[in-house]
């Protein structure tokens, strides 16, 4: 016997009863036991039909989006080179061709594609269709411009790798600033900030600068690789690499020779644009995350009592970096710092020089001419260096940090040289003390006033005479005459310059006088030729007997 089954109709009109009632109503197991008596089954299987999903289903065509006027393949390709009509046409705002200025263009003009010359029928390509078939296939520009996901990493140990960044504080600036430059007004006051990629353990300082300086950066890096006078911050050491981004502060010489001195490889992320879809710019957040912590956390109390001068600003910031590096670390069960402290490298980190070392890494190369005088000028300031360089064209090594100059020339370094005052007084001036190459001069000088040549050596040899010569074979010279500057080019060309010259039609003139024209144009066609006869003969000298 079929098995009996309750109509879906019926267990929903029952789930919609019993759902009026009480959880534990006794009216909810009378519907039951009504139900089973009248369909004849027991109550376990109304209750087996109520717990199964009994929703309705919605009734679709067969040929459920299956195109019915174009074949697939067909609308397809048509949909593909819309797709890139739009990827083509767009700037940088997202503005680009629409699909029905896309359908016009394909239609009218077509499109030269790497398989050829594609032109779609008039009418065919509807933009409702087009648009839905884009959005299901995947060619919509949301879907198209979408970006690879990030691969996110780890360093394995701390000091493997610090992210490097910087970004204005929302204080602007302070009162009281370390210094102004003038005609600058007040200095940005900037947050420069490093944070280790294996911890997540971040330093950060204010600095008042103008842009983003390099000064400030480099003297930022060395407080941050030094020791701490803080002993809860044990941060230090310098790094393997650096990670920034692909601004000023990484294009400079200057920070890119201290960090190549000082072993730390420098690595900043591709430019926009530059890896297809990928934005290879876009933050990791690993640097960017401090950032705002400490605008929300810690910059909101400056409404509440802001900081006067750079070292107050500083000051509170460190306290508020060591409750920062206390706090749990990303992933695992204990504290950034202590994240740092518990996955050193084996060997240890590697300690920073002195002061004054990393002042001599931040020397700048820059070619100049020195002077007459052996001095040299930068940026305001006068240097005198060797007397052997004067008039060369050397290499200055002008340190950031430290008032001495070093020259090089000819793979060899002088120096150092201070800065010298302004020019010698009158009367109490000083010559400089004969260099090597000032004596090497002299000596050479004094050997050349010494020399002499012996007569015979400018006395004139015999001369050889040539024999009998051919006599050379002389090619006449063809005037092409490109211009007619001084030809006619034709008989025709000659009488019309003749009958302006005479101002009077040539149909004018006397049998013997056209005649006559005739016979010159005949024999010769040189401008100056032909004139001139024409002049002697209409216009005779006095004492002449010529035609009239």
């Amino acid at each position: 016997m079929p098995k009996k089954q309750i109509p879906a109709e019926t267990v929903v009109d029952l789930r919609r009863r019993l759902n009026q009632l009480p959880p534990r109503s006794k009216e909810r197991r009378l519907l039951v036991q009504e139900i089973a008596h009248l369909y004849g089954i027991s109550e376990d299987t109304v209750y087996r039909a109520l717990r199964e999903d009994m929703q309705v289903r919605s009734v679709r065509r067969a040929d459920r989006d299956v195109p019915r006027v174009i074949p697939k393949a067909g609308l397809e390709r048509y949909c593909e080179i819309i797709a890139a009509i739009k990827i083509r046409t767009s700037n940088r705002k997202g503005r680009h061709l629409s699909t029905v200025q896309a359908i016009r263009l394909l239609e009218e003009d077509g499109i030269n594609t790497p398989d050829g010359h594609v032109t779609a029928p008039a009418g065919l390509l509807k933009p409702t269709t087009v648009n839905r078939y884009l959005k299901k296939w995947g060619y919509d520009r949301d879907t198209l411009i979408r970006q690879p996901p990030a691969v996110r990493f780890q360093a394995e140990y701390s000091n493997q790798c610090w992210h490097f960044d910087l970004s204005p504080s929302d204080l602007k600036h302070v009162k009281a600033p370390a210094w102004i430059e003038p005609g600058r007004g007040h200095p940005l006051l900037m947050l420069y900030s490093v944070v280790d990629d294996r911890s997540g353990v971040a330093y950060q300082e204010y600095h008042g600068v103008y842009g983003e300086d390099v000064e400030a950066a480099l003297r930022f890096m060395f407080a941050a690789m030094s020791k701490k006078a803080e002993p809860n911050l044990p941060f230090e050491g310098i790094p393997q690499m650096l990670y920034m981004d692909n601004g000023p502060i990484a294009k400079s010489l200057v920070f890119q020779k201290v960090m190549k001195d000082l072993g730390i490889d420098v690595r900043t992320h591709l430019p926009n644009g530059k890896d297809g879809r990928r934005v290879t710019a876009r933050s990791k957040g690993k640097v960017e995350r401090p950032f705002r912590t400490v605008k929300e956390m810690h910059e909101t109390l400056y409404h509440l009592h802001e900081p006067e001068t750079e070292a107050e600003a500083n000051a509170w910031l460190m306290k508020f970096l060591l409750h920062y590096n206390s706090r749990t670390h990303r992933s695992e069960p204990h504290s950034r710092i202590e994240d740092w402290i518990d996955n050193q490298p084996d060997d240890g980190v590697r300690g920073m020089c002195q002061w004054e070392r990393f002042c001599t890494y931040a020397r700048s190369p820059e070619r100049r001419k020195v002077g007459i005088d052996a001095r040299v000028t930068v940026e305001g300031v006068a240097y005198e260096v060797e007397p052997d360089l004067a008039g060369e064209t050397v290499i200055l090594w002008w340190g950031l940090f430290d008032n001495e100059l070093y020259v090089e020339h000819s793979e060899r370094r002088y120096g150092p040289f201070l800065p010298v005052n302004g020019p010698i007084p009158l009367h109490r001036y000083r010559s400089f003390k004969k260099t090597r190459t000032q004596k090497r001069a002299d000596r050479i000088e004094a050997l050349a006033r010494q020399l002499s040549l012996p007569s015979s050596a400018i006395g004139i040899g015999d001369v050889t005479i040539l024999g009998d010569t051919k006599e050379l074979k002389i090619k006449p010279f063809v005037d092409s005459n490109p211009f007619t500057e001084l030809t006619f080019s034709t008989a025709i060309a000659a009488k019309l310059a003749i009958a302006e010259y005479l101002a009077r039609p040539l149909a004018k003139l006397t049998p013997e006088q056209v005649t006559y024209i005739d016979a010159v144009c005949t024999s010769t066609l040189n401008k100056q030729e032909v004139m001139k006869q024409v002049r002697d003969f209409f216009n005779p000298l006095p004492g002449t007997n010529n035609a009239e």
